[in-house]
C-alpha cells in the first residue's frame, strides 16, 4: 500500500500549533514531506528548539498520521525558524496588517468608523477582525448586534483559548462580551496591558488581512500596551473639521509618530463633515466647520481618507447593530465604502515603501 501525501497533509492539518491556535499547514510549518516506503518523514518548523510543547506537538503529529496510515513509521524532525522568520517579532503572525483606529477625543465617532472600515475592506474581499481594544466603552457589541454574546473557550494544550465571535463575516473581540453591559471597568495600567495582551495571545485568531482596532480616545496605557505587544501597520486618525477636535487629535498623532514608536498614519478619516438631511440629500450645512480632515492631513504628510457626512441613519444603524457601509443608503455606504478603499490602497502603498513595523519598547 502506498501512501498519498495529500491524505498526510490533511491528517497533520488537524494538529494545532500551541502559539496561534492555528492548524500547522495553515501555518506553513510543515516542511520537506517525503515518502518512502512504510517511512513518512517531515520536518516540523518551530519558532525555537526550547518552544514549550514541543514534545506534545511531535507526538501529535505522528498520532494524527497513523490515524490514516496505522503501519507507517512517522518520522519527525524539528528545526528553528530561519533568522528572517525568527526577525517577526508578532506573536500573530498569520495576521498581515493590523490597523489602529484612534482619535484625540471622545465622541468623534472613532469606534463608528472603526466598525465601518472594517466591514468595508471585508466587502472589498478581504479577510477582516475587529478588536474592540476601548475597554472603558466597549461599544462594538451594540454596533454589531452581538450584545450578551459570549466568546467561546477551546483547549490548546491546556491552555485556554478564546475564540471571536463572528458577525457579518468580521471575526470579533471585545471586552464587551466578558463584562456584563451595565457593569464599570474599573482596570489601573498594568491590568489594562494584560487585556489587551490577552486578546492577541490567549485569542485564536484565523489567518487575516487585516485587523481593526477600535482605540479609546486620547494616549494612554492601552495605545502603548498596543504597540509593545504587536508591530501596527498603521494608524487610521479620526477627527471632526472643528479645531478642538483637530488639536486634540494632533497629540494622539504624535504619538505613533514618536522615533521610539514609529507608527505610520496611513490616513485621516473626518467624520461629520457636514448635515445632509435625508429628505434634501444635495445639501450640506457644514455645522462643525471646515477643512479639519484636511488640515490634519497635511501636518502628518498623509491622505485624506475619506470625509463622512452627519446622517441620522448611520446612528440609527448603529444601534440596530446593522452597520451603515451594509445598508441601501448610498450617502453613507458610499461615503464609508471610499474609506474603506483608500485605506486599503494607503497599506498597500505603506508596505511598498516602508519596513515592517517592529514591536517597541516604550519606557516609562
Amino acid at each position: 500500500m502506498s501512501f498519498d501525501k495529500t491524505q498526510i497533509v490533511r491528517a497533520l492539518a488537524g494538529v494545532t500549533d500551541p502559539n496561534t491556535g492555528q492548524d500547522i499547514i495553515s501555518m506553513s510549518m510543515v516542511r520537506d514531506l517525503e515518502v518512502d516506503g512504510k517511512n513518512i518523514n517531515f520536518t516540523l518548523e518551530l519558532p525555537s528548539l526550547n518552544t514549550e510543547h514541543k514534545s506534545e506537538l511531535n507526538f501529535a503529529c505522528m498520532a494524527a498520521v497513523q490515524q490514516v496510515y496505522p503501519d507507517a513509521n512517522v518520522n519527525v524532525h524539528t528545526m528553528s525558524r530561519t533568522p528572517q522568520a525568527q526577525q517577526s517579532t508578532s506573536p500573530t503572525p498569520h495576521i498581515q496588517n493590523i490597523i489602529a483606529v484612534a482619535s484625540g477625543k471622545g465622541g468623534v465617532g472613532k469606534s463608528t468608523v472603526a466598525v465601518n472600515l472594517a466591514l468595508g475592506l471585508q466587502k472589498l474581499g478581504a479577510r477582516v477582525g475587529l478588536m474592540d481594544a476601548d475597554l472603558y466603552g466597549p461599544s462594538i457589541p451594540t454596533m454589531l448586534g452581538l450584545q450578551g454574546e459570549r466568546p467561546k473557550i477551546r483547549d490548546v494544550y491546556g491552555q485556554p483559548k478564546m475564540t471571536p465571535l463572528e458577525a457579518y463575516g468580521l471575526y470579533v473581540i471585545s471586552i464587551g462580551f466578558i463584562v456584563e453591559p451595565e457593569q464599570a471597568v474599573v482596570l489601573r495600567g498594568p491590568r489594562l496591558s494584560a487585556v489587551i495582551k490577552q486578546f492577541f495571545h490567549d485569542c485564536i485568531w484565523p489567518p487575516l488581512d487585516f485587523l481593526v482596532i477600535d482605540l479609546p480616545p486620547g494616549t494612554g496605557d492601552i495605545q502603548l500596551s498596543l504597540v509593545q505587544t504587536v508591530p501596527v501597520t498603521g494608524a487610521v486618525m479620526v477627527t471632526t473639521p472643528q479645531e478642538v477636535a483637530v488639536i486634540d487629535a494632533v497629540k494622539a498623532m504624535n504619538m505613533f509618530l514618536l522615533p521610539s514608536v514609529n507608527v505610520p498614519i496611513l490616513g485621516v478619516v473626518e467624520n461629520m463633515a457636514w448635515f445632509t438631511p435625508a429628505e434634501l440629500p444635495q445639501n450640506k450645512y457644514f455645522i462643525f466647520g471646515e477643512g479639519g480632515g484636511k488640515k490634519l492631513a497635511q501636518m502628518a504628510q498623509t491622505a485624506l481618507l475619506g470625509q463622512i457626512p452627519l446622517v441620522q441613519g448611520i446612528r440609527e444603524a448603529g444601534d440596530k447593530g446593522t452597520p451603515a457601509v451594509l445598508g441601501k443608503e448610498s450617502i453613507t455606504a458610499d461615503a464609508f465604502m471610499e474609506v474603506a478603499k483608500n485605506t486599503a490602497r494607503q497599506v498597500a502603498l505603506r508596505n511598498e515603501t516602508l519596513a515592517p513595523t517592529q514591536v517597541v519598547n516604550v519606557q516609562g
